[in-house]
C-alpha cells in the first residue's frame, strides 16, 4: 500500500494549479502544508498535468508516473503521456486529436510499451487510427474455457508481442462512418512450464499453443458515434461493428475470420451529478483460430480484477456498466460492475459460467477531459490495481 501513496497524494492536489512561483521567497509566509501544496502544484505543471488544452502549442502534452498491480504482471512502475492536438486549428467542429503512450516494467521482468493516435480530420469528415505495441511480459495459458480457467493447472510462459495497426474511416451520414484497415501482430511463446500435468484440457489445448504465430489481416467496419468527447465521453452513443479477414495469402500463418462489436451509451445525470456509462462488447473468431488470437477476459479493460490470459476462448460476451462520479475541481471517482462469459460457439454464450467483476477508481483530470485513472478491480477470487491514462471505454 506504500508504494501506491505517492501517486494518490501527487493527484489530490488543488482543483486549479497556480503560476509557478518561487517558494524561498514565500517561505516566512507559508505553512508547512502551503508549502508542500505549493511544490505540488509546481511539479504538476512541469510534468504538464494543468487540466488545460492549448491548440496553439501544437502537441499539448502531458506525463505521469505511477506504480500498478496487475495478477499478471504483479508491482511495477508505469509512466503515460498523453498528448491533445489539433491538425487544423481552424477546425470547430473535430475533437481533439490525440497521441497516448503508455510504457510499464514491472518486478517480474515484464516491460513493454504502446501507442495509440487518433486523428480527427477535416470537420470530423475524415478519421484515421494508428496503433503500435513491443510488450515482453510472463504469461499463462489455462487451457480454453471458462471451466478449464477456473482450474490451478497452467502453462507459464513468456509472451513477446509487436503488434501494428491502422484504420481509416469516412463520414457517410450523420455521426456514421465507413472504414478499413490491415492489422499485424508477431506473438512469440517463450520458455512454456505446465505447472501440472494431470489437466486432460492442457494437453488437448496445448497443440493450439505453437512457439510462434504471425497474423496479418484486413478490416472492415461500420460506426456510429455521437460521442462528445471519445477519450471520456459525457453523453452520446458508440456502435461499431467490425469484420477481420486473417489470411495466409497476407502473409499470416493461419487463416480465420473475427467479428467485433461494441456498444456503449454515455449519460450525463440530472437527479444526482455525474456520468452514467456502459458497454456491451462481443466478440466471434471462427477458422483456424490459434492461441494468441482468441478472445480474451481480464485486464485493463475488460474485466478488470482478472489475470489476462487465463480466460480465452473462440467467442466472448461481456457487459460492463460505471457510475462516474465528479467530486469538485479536477476529482472524480468510478464504481463499476461487470461480467463476462466464453464459449467454443457463438450460440452458445451463456451456457458455462458467468465471471464477475467489481470495483472503485479515482480520477484526477491531467488536461481537459483527459484522466488519469487507478483503478482497483475485484474478480470471483483475484484482485488487480490498474495505473492508466483514458477511460477504460
Amino acid at each position: 500500500m506504500k508504494k501506491i501513496l505517492p501517486v494518490v497524494c501527487l493527484c489530490m492536489s488543488g482543483a486549479t494549479l497556480a503560476e509557478p512561483v518561487d517558494p524561498v521567497t514565500e517561505k516566512h509566509e507559508l505553512t508547512a502544508y502551503q508549502r508542500y501544496q505549493r511544490w505540488l502544484d509546481n511539479f504538476l505543471m512541469e510534468l504538464g498535468a494543468d487540466g488545460q488544452f492549448n491548440p496553439e502549442k501544437g502537441i499539448d502534452w502531458s506525463v505521469m508516473p505511477g506504480p500498478f498491480y496487475t495478477p499478471e504482471k504483479k508491482l511495477g512502475m508505469g509512466v503515460s503521456a498523453v498528448g491533445l492536438y489539433k491538425p487544423d486549428i481552424n477546425d470547430a467542429v473535430s475533437q481533439p486529436s490525440s497521441i497516448t503512450i503508455n510504457g510499464f516494467g514491472s518486478i517480474n521482468g515484464a516491460y513493454g510499451v504502446s501507442i495509440h493516435n487518433a486523428n480527427y480530420l477535416a470537420n470530423d469528415r475524415y478519421r484515421l487510427f494508428l496503433d503500435a505495441e513491443m510488450t515482453d511480459s510472463p504469461d499463462v495459458f489455462h487451457g480454453i474455457g471458462v471451466e478449464a480457467g477456473k482450474h490451478n493447472e497452467r502453462v507459464d510462459y513468456e509472451r513477446r508481442t509487436y503488434a501494428a495497426s491502422i484504420t481509416g474511416m469516412v463520414r457517410v451520414l450523420p455521426f456514421t462512418y465507413l472504414g478499413m484497415g490491415l492489422a499485424f501482430s508477431h506473438n512469440e511463446a517463450l520458455n512454456p512450464e505446465q505447472e501440472q500435468t494431470d489437466a486432460p484440457w492442457i494437453g488437448e489445448d496445448i497443440a493450439k499453443f505453437p512457439g510462434t504465430q504471425r497474423n496479418v489481416g484486413a478490416m472492415l467496419s461500420a460506426t456510429y458515434d455521437s460521442r462528445d468527447f471519445a477519450l471520456n465521453a459525457s453523453k452520446g452513443r458508440l456502435i461499431e461493428l467490425a469484420y477481420f479477414n486473417f489470411n495466409t495469402a497476407l502473409g499470416a500463418d493461419s487463416d480465420f475470420e473475427r467479428v467485433t462489436l461494441n456498444y456503449s451509451d454515455y449519460h450525463s445525470m440530472s437527479v444526482i451529478p455525474g456520468v452514467l456509462a456502459w458497454q456491451v462488447r462481443a466478440e466471434s473468431n471462427f477458422g483456424d483460430v490459434r492461441w494468441d488470437q482468441m478472445a480474451l477476459l481480464g485486464g485493463a479493460d475488460a474485466l478488470r480484477g482478472y489475470e489476462q490470459g487465463q480466460y480465452r476462448d473462440k467467442n466472448m460476451l461481456i457487459s460492463q456498466v460505471e457510475y462516474r462520479q465528479p467530486l469538485g475541481g479536477r476529482h472524480g471517482m468510478v464504481y463499476w460492475f461487470g461480467a463476462g462469459t466464453l464459449a467454443e460457439e457463438f450460440d452458445l454464450l451463456g451456457e458455462e459460467d458467468w465471471l464477475y467483476s467489481v470495483g472503485v477508481g479515482y480520477r484526477f483530470e491531467i488536461k481537459q477531459r483527459v484522466n488519469l485513472r487507478l483503478d482497483m478491480g475485484f474478480g470471483n477470487d483475484q484482485s488487480g490495481f490498474y495505473f492508466a491514462i483514458n477511460e477504460a471505454f
